[in-house]
């Protein structure tokens, strides 16, 4: 089987954050196609660039990531997202999931945690598709 690189997203608006998350990715098994600093950019780039799995940034300007990813999830029901937070709060963690987020990774992070988290949306995103069409 051919090894297909899952499209990512990025979407922080600390340029430092985008900055390591695009350096832990480059190399690995993704190919980062684009970035946004706020959830209305994030918006309008998952309808331009259709990404596979986008990392978002819960806390933003503008539009903040909770309202970004159900904008998202409501164009692109299948969308991998992954949501990072510096502050994993209970309510955050739950409206996440809620909202359809396949994901959680809490600043700082490395890329082991990473590439771990995103290795398993992505493999759970596939399973459930590969059930899907069964």
């Amino acid at each position: 089987m051919a090894s297909y690189q899952p499209k990512v997203l990025i979407v922080d608006d600390n340029d430092l954050m985008r900055t390591l998350l695009r350096g832990m990715l480059r190399g690995e098994e993704y190919h980062v196609i684009g970035e946004a600093r706020n959830g209305l950019q994030a918006v309008e780039a998952v309808q331009k660039l259709v990404p596979d799995i986008v990392c978002l940034d819960v806390m933003m300007p503008e539009m903040d990531g909770l309202e970004a990813l159900q904008a998202m999830k409501q164009a692109k029901p299948d969308l991998v997202v992954v949501m990072i937070t510096g502050n994993p709060s209970v309510e955050n963690v739950q409206e996440s999931i809620q909202g359809g987020a396949a994901g959680f990774i809490v600043k700082p992070f490395n890329t082991a945690k990473v590439l771990d988290t995103l290795k398993k949306a992505w493999s759970a995103a596939a399973a459930s598709k590969g059930a899907a069409s069964l």
